[in-house]
């Protein structure tokens, strides 16, 4: 073993010296919370030389050689006092300078750590970035990436869709009461097909240039915020692109689980939680790939890890970045994942964190909550989740006939399982997203319980998170993949037959529900009560159901209602909250209503009232 090391050694020091062709990342901040910083250094044969630097305040601690020669990482410390400036790493061989490497460390925004991150004020708008807006066509085809053709009839193509396509349209989003905006991940995607989606990235530190530059990242993160609109990106720890410049030169063999076999995960999520899983399982789900396009990261390299939390911190400091939305949250390791939530909250204590467990069952979402007491003693730090359970109960409660177990008593009996949630008022509701059926396809396209739904997402505890196109009844074909999910946005494209942003064209009923959505939520910005307020709801009867959100300064009465003819709704059963409440006023139709006698509901119409 010693002959094998003396000679691995030699053949190093031997091999020829090539450039530093990656320094990982480009540059950092001083007076962050962790004094430590990770360089990640990249070039032929890079592991024969020594690095040097000296900078007032800054030490280099760790020089980390590894399998590969062409890695270096470099564990540099920062002390207290350390004041932005630039300096050199010089990388000797041989005695000699062989290449000198400038580095900067910025001073931080001011406030930077303090900033605010989404919350229940908020409505988050997600739209996916190539399927939005094109605002520079010039980029659609980008020399030297895998996938060149722009080809908006292939619903699994790039359709050119970009970043200033959003920054241009920011008033838009603003005008309609969105006030929070998750892309999809638009980091690059080098990958041969498929890439319009984003989440096989190849270059954790780059914007995809069919989407634009970092520039043109930071200045919709900019404009946003002036118009009062927060920026959440979406991250990925899980797996990477199999083109990403890693897969082509693995540091090691330990940084993706299976490189050899490639074999994929189990899915068995219950795993991370369940006190009689088998090793062989939970390491099955944790480990196994997604699909042989994406490899499953090692997050247990304490390499790779550093890596990882870096960049997440990277982004939100350079973007100003008001959340994040992490994708497939139970896959890489819960352990890992409670050092990222925890790193990351070091830094951004109001920051908002946002994780995918997608099922249906609340017992497995309130597992990773922060503050949730587990039996086994994990603590996650997680923020914020999505209601996946109710989500996934949305369509059906609202269409399937009303019985003692159907309809809407299941969003009822639901939303009791609450007291499993250590802050159920930090999770994220939503009708859809892009990776499940449209919402309006799910209900067989009916308007009326769409405007019901729409008010169930606006008025539910929790923050809303809206889907691009819901707005103008977005639909599409029945059992069809998720490209057909992901449809363009009419009017993002020059001689589109429909421009949604203008309203020229739509249909009557599109143009009809999007003015019905902007007045919905642009309402919801000044409800204090929908915002912050107590949520308390009645059991649903005769498929009328009834909740009432309560603050010191507002309390709202929803009316859900799937009664297909008119009908009295008494007053009299909610006489608990309506008090010395005599008069209401429908935020929906302006209408205003006694409360002192039944209430008159118009088949299939919500009630929004504000209580006087």
């Amino acid at each position: 073993m010693k002959i094998l090391f003396r000679t691995l050694l030699l053949f190093i020091s031997t091999s020829a010296f090539a450039a530093v062709d990656r320094v990982e990342p480009a540059f950092w901040w001083t007076q962050m919370h962790e004094p430590s910083l990770q360089l990640l250094l990249h070039g032929e044969n890079i592991a024969a030389t020594t690095p040097r630097l000296e900078y007032p305040g800054l030490t280099l601690e760790q020089t980390v050689r590894v399998e590969n020669p062409n890695y270096l990482f470099l564990y540099l410390h920062m002390a207290p006092d350390t004041l932005p400036g630039s300096f050199n790493i010089e990388l000797i061989n041989h005695g000699t300078v062989s290449e000198t490497i400038p580095y900067t460390l910025r001073e931080r925004a001011a406030g930077s750590a303090q900033r605010a991150g989404f919350d229940n004020s908020d409505v988050i708008y997600l739209l996916m970035p190539d399927r939005f807006a094109d605002g520079n066509t010039a980029n659609n085809s980008v020399p030297g990436l895998l996938e060149q053709e722009v080809d908006r009839g292939n619903p699994y193509g790039r359709h050119g869709g970009d970043l200033k396509g959003i920054t241009d349209h920011l008033d838009y989003l603003a005008d309609m009461g969105f006030t929070a905006l998750w892309l999809n991940p638009v980091l690059e995607n080098n990958q041969p097909q498929h890439s319009y989606h984003g989440y096989a990235i190849t270059d954790f530190y780059s914007v995809d240039p069919r989407y634009g530059t970092l520039q043109d990242y930071t200045e919709l993160s900019r404009r946003a915020s002036e118009k009062g609109i927060k920026l959440i990106m979406d991250m990925i720890f899980n797996h990477c692109g199999s083109e990403h410049w890693w897969i082509k030169d693995l540091p090691m063999q330990s940084w993706i689980n299976y490189p050899q076999t490639r074999l994929h995960t189990n899915h068995r999520r219950s795993t991370n939680l369940d006190p009689h899983a088998s090793k062989i399982d939970s390491e099955r789900m944790t480990r196994g790939w997604f699909v042989d396009s994406m490899p499953d990261l090692n997050v247990d390299n304490p390499l790779l890890a550093d890596y990882l939390i870096q960049n997440s911190i990277w982004w939100v400091e350079v973007a100003n970045l008001g959340g994040i939305r992490i994708d497939t949250y139970p896959y890489p390791g819960k352990q890992f994942m409670a050092r990222w939530c925890t790193r990351v909250l070091q830094e951004y204590p109001n920051l908002n964190l946002v994780g995918e467990e997608w099922t249906g069952n609340p017992v497995f979402v309130s597992y990773w909550q922060r503050g949730k007491a587990n039996k086994d003693g994990y603590s996650g730090n997680l923020p914020s989740l999505f209601d996946f359970p109710n989500q996934i109960l949305l369509a059906s409660s609202f269409t399937d006939e009303e019985t003692f177990s159907t309809g809407f008593i299941r969003l009822y009996e639901m939303l009791a399982n609450d007291f499993l949630y250590a802050d159920p008022d930090n999770l994220v509701v939503f009708l859809g997203n892009h990776d499940t059926p449209r919402f309006f396809t799910a209900i067989s396209e009916n308007i009326p319980m769409a405007r019901n739904a729409m008010v169930w997402l606006a008025t539910m505890r929790g923050i809303p998170q809206f889907y691009y196109g819901d707005e103008i009844l977005m639909s599409q074909p029945e059992d069809l993949g998720d490209g057909y999910k992901r449809k363009d946005f009419p009017g993002g494209w020059a001689g589109d037959a429909s421009n949604a942003f203008t309203g020229e064209h739509l249909t009557p009923a599109q143009f009809d529900f999007q003015q019905f959505v902007r007045k919905l939520f642009q309402w919801r910005k000044t409800a204090a009560a929908v915002q912050n307020g107590k949520l308390i709801h009645f059991a649903p009867e005769d498929g009328i159901y009834v909740y009432f959100r309560c603050s010191e300064a507002q309390t709202v009465m929803v009316v859900l209602n799937k009664q297909k003819q008119p009908y009295e709704l008494s007053t009299e059963r909610f006489s608990e909250l309506l008090g010395s409440f005599t008069e209401a006023r429908d935020i929906l139709s302006q209408k205003d209503f006694s409360l002192d006698k039944p209430l008159l509901l118009e088949p299939e119409t919500p009630l929004l009232l504000e209580l006087r």
